[in-house]
């Protein structure tokens, strides 16, 4: 398994959650370690440093340090990085994140987590496991954004259809039955069936409580056969045509990150596509302080947030007013990070995308749950 650990859907908002306590959310790149062992390690001792350095309880600033440098001082967890790091601390609790995201160096202090560059990696995560299926053999890839593909240990997955039928192979015979069990071509396709659900069952050890796309690659009719027993909701219907035994893992990674591509390319069409229409019939926002009101009153359904965008500022704990301020180049908690903070714990779906991506190009738009 690749050194990455993108958070769920569901830990997201647990963090959103956290507010009222001295939040560190400290940003580090780390793909630059390869050729400068050590490099991401320094910059985020000073990342740590800067942020202690803001803290002005002393009680409160010894409570922090002491996990901080067990984390620095983790020889083993330094060595295994992804892109960038991600930690979120509080003084009873250091979360870490490592991405296969590039993002930006960041280090703030706050009364809650600065979440929006880590919604980026969850709005469109460049991850997937492949299923390369063929009668005489299957294995499980898995794949990143930029990181070599690496094979995945199924416990009890069947080695091929022959062998799990128990015969020695799955050739035509004549038409007809024998013992009960179709022959010809028909019961070539049973026993494909019969190694398919099992390779699905056996699959659930791995997938069960995943939220990763899962892409099929195999030929026909192995493929639809497959789809016909697949229990997992995060296949996609686009999958990777012709016979897997005949691409390595670096081909099945390089034609997942087109088909990942294409995926999200279309998701996000689709959505843009529903938010033109339902803006007509006043379910649609662009208004940053109308936004934020329906954020605080929980009443949107789908919230564009530019990854990119800063709006100091504030929003009213219970009216959802927004208060703005002067720009100063940080990358400060501002109001679309409290906007999109509110929408993630009402249950909306958050897109975390570029401005170009979002209608009318402004910081944050929104989808509403009904029209008023």
């Amino acid at each position: 398994m690749l050194h990455s650990d993108i958070p769920s859907q569901g830990e997201i908002r647990a963090l959103a959650a956290v507010e009222g306590r001295t939040c560190l959310s400290i940003y580090t790149p780390t793909e630059d370690d390869i050729q400068d062992p050590g490099k991401s390690r320094l910059e985020f001792s000073n990342q740590v440093k800067a942020c202690l350095d803001k803290i002005d309880d002393r009680h409160e600033r010894i409570a922090f340090e002491k996990p901080f440098e067990d984390l620095i001082g983790d020889e083993s967890f330094w060595r295994y990085q992804a892109r960038s790091l991600v930690v979120l601390a509080t003084t009873d609790r250091v979360r870490t994140f490592r991405l296969p995201n590039r993002l930006e160096s960041s280090a703030t202090v706050g009364d809650r987590f600065y979440l929006k560059p880590l919604l980026r990696a969850v709005t469109f995560p460049q991850t997937a496991f492949v299923l390369a299926l063929a009668e005489g053999s299957v294995r499980l890839v898995e794949v990143t954004a930029d990181q070599p593909a690496v094979d995945v240990k199924v416990p009890g997955l069947p080695s091929d259809a022959a062998s799990y039928a128990g015969v020695a192979s799955l050739g035509r015979t004549a038409h007809g039955q024998v013992h009960g069990r179709v022959q010809g071509e028909e019961g070539r396709k049973l026993r494909v069936r019969e190694y398919a659900r099992a390779v699905d069952h056996e699959l659930r050890t791995v997938l069960t409580g995943r939220d990763t796309p899962l892409i099929l690659a195999a030929a026909e009719p192995t493929a639809s056969i497959f789809r016909s027993v697949n229990s997992y909701n995060r296949l996609l219907d686009q999958g990777i045509p012709g016979n897997p035994e005949e691409m390595t893992d670096d081909q099945l990674a390089t034609a997942t990150r087109v088909v990942l591509d294409g995926f999200y390319s279309e998701q996000l069409a689709r959505t843009r596509a529903e938010f033109d229409e339902l803006r007509s019939k006043g379910r649609g926002q662009v208004e940053i302080t109308d936004i934020a009101r329906s954020a605080t009153f929980g009443r949107i359904e789908t919230l564009f947030v530019d990854i990119d965008g800063i709006v100091p500022g504030s929003v009213d704990p219970d009216s959802g007013a927004v208060t703005l301020a002067e720009t100063d180049g940080s990358h400060a908690y501002g109001v679309v990070d409290e906007i999109a903070r509110r929408a993630l714990l009402t249950g909306a779906r958050v897109l975390a995308v570029r401005a170009d991506d979002i209608p009318e190009a402004v910081p944050v738009a929104a989808i509403l749950r009904f029209a008023g």
